[in-house]
């Protein structure tokens, strides 16, 4: 990562360290280079800001040093143009800013899957894959069926509401597949502006327009003999949708600016939140390509419809976060985990997640989506409602609320410091004596 310090998200470098990943952190260009010359790296990740706003002139010499490093740059949102550039100078990706540690923990998992294979021959399962953990009848099914498809060349649909689970059942099909070490590789048509769509798809050959500079192999020659997911696909633009119906019939791309054919064999799997027979209606999205995907549906039911799982996604997301934040495990009575069954999570899985993560940084449960009060006896008030009492220090609710705002935004440390009332620079340093605070707990332990 080359970026200053405070254009990362708080403990996203510690959680990547957590799941095996070798993380160097650089604060300049010209460091940067000299690492290259000392140590092979499995992906760079540059802040365009970092080093006088020099970010493009890092990646063209990154490039030009090692053609086959993938680079990722960031980009303000609304830079479109900056983000094209970057994508026809050779950059792997881009994110847009603000980058939370979700988007740079998904980025990294998806390139370094895509290079290196299962720790098992037999597995078929990426280190950094999530498990799809379920204890519900017909999620079961599903998964059955998942792996019957697995492997295969026909297309599967997967649909469900936001946060069932989608993004992880695709990758569980991909586990399933029988090719170890091939490569995943997930698109998310909503995130791609339509000027660079049809390049980072199919790629494009050298001189195929103006800033081709040499060849660049796109998401379906990437996928190779794997997986390749197309996230959000009801949002891909109307021209574009009748490529790819060609593309997916005769399993051949053609490249911008090429002259033939270039055969895949990836396997397909479409994702979408959204009604895609009520899309066809409307007019948004091509018949014969929703009847193209449709060849395997799959639909993941949310959250209130199987209670089965929330008790083992709680105990899972307990473990995680407890062991990422090096916290005390909180326990959850029989009645408290009844009620928290019983509320309807429309956030599904993802809001679950979170409502965790929270509870694990606060040291309680915080009232339930649903309203009602799940803080159980013995333990810490929370710090929203300022519930102050004798024997709680200001800086254990300082440390709390400051967590809790950033959670909030994402990790946007300018909006979290404005909704706090402090200086960023504050705040970096609220949180530099909350991390030099855990590292000493954590080596006194470890003594």
């Amino acid at each position: 990562m080359v970026a200053r310090e405070e254009a990362i998200a708080p403990g996203v470098i510690r959680h990547l360290r957590t799941q095996g990943v070798s993380v160097d952190r650089i604060d300049t260009g010209e460091t940067a280079l000299r690492m290259l010359v000392h140590k092979r790296y499995a992906l760079a990740l540059i802040d365009s800001d970092v080093d006088g706003k020099k970010g493009m002139q890092l990646l063209e010499a990154m490039r030009r040093h090692s053609a086959e490093l993938p680079v990722v740059i960031t980009t303000a949102v609304a830079s479109v143009k900056h983000a094209v550039t970057a994508m026809q100078e050779g950059a792997a990706d881009y994110l847009m800013k603000p980058v939370s540690a979700e988007a740079i923990e998904t980025c990294v998992r998806r390139f370094l899957s895509s290079q290196y294979a299962p720790t098992s021959p037999d597995s078929g399962v990426h280190a950094s894959s999530k498990p799809f953990i379920t204890g519900c009848p017909a999620v079961k099914q599903i998964l059955e069926s998942a792996r019957a498809v697995a492997g295969s060349q026909a297309t599967v649909l997967i649909t469900g509401e936001s946060g069932t689970g989608k993004e992880v059942l695709a990758s569980y099909i991909h586990q399933h597949a029988g090719r170890a070490g091939a490569p995943y590789v997930a698109v998310n048509c909503a995130a791609l502006p339509e000027t660079l769509m049809e390049s980072e798809l199919f790629g494009y050959e050298k001189g195929a327009f103006t800033g081709a500079i040499q060849r660049k192999i796109g998401k379906f020659e990437q996928a190779g003999n794997g997986t390749l997911v197309l996230d959000e696909i009801s949002e891909m633009p109307l021209t574009l949708q009748a490529k790819l119906l060609r593309v997916l019939q005769e399993r051949c791309i053609d490249r911008i600016g090429g002259d033939r054919q270039v055969s895949f064999a990836a396997q397909v799997i479409a994702i979408s939140n959204r009604d895609l027979a009520d899309q066809v209606r409307k007019g948004q999205l091509r018949e014969d390509l929703y009847y193209r995907i449709n060849v395997v549906p799959l639909h993941l039911p949310p959250l209130r419809e199987r209670h089965e799982d929330i008790p083992l996604l709680i105990d899972h997301f307990l473990q995680r976060y407890s062991a990422l934040y090096q916290r005390q495990t909180i326990d959850i009575d029989t009645a408290t985990m009844d009620q928290l069954e019983a509320c309807f999570w429309k956030g599904n899985i993802r809001e679950l997640e979170n409502y965790i993560e929270r509870a694990v940084l606060m040291g309680t449960l915080p009232p339930s989506p649903d309203g009602e009060d799940t803080a159980q006896p013995g333990t810490t008030p929370d710090p929203t409602t300022l519930a102050i009492r004798p024997g709680l220090s200001v800086k254990a609710v300082e440390e709390v609320l400051i967590k809790q705002t950033l959670h909030e935004v994402n990790d946007h440390r300018e909006r979290a410091a404005k909704m706090l009332g402090i200086s960023v620079r504050t705040l970096r340093n609220k949180l530099n004596e909350y991390r030099n605070r855990t590292d000493s707990q954590m080596e006194r332990e470890a003594s």
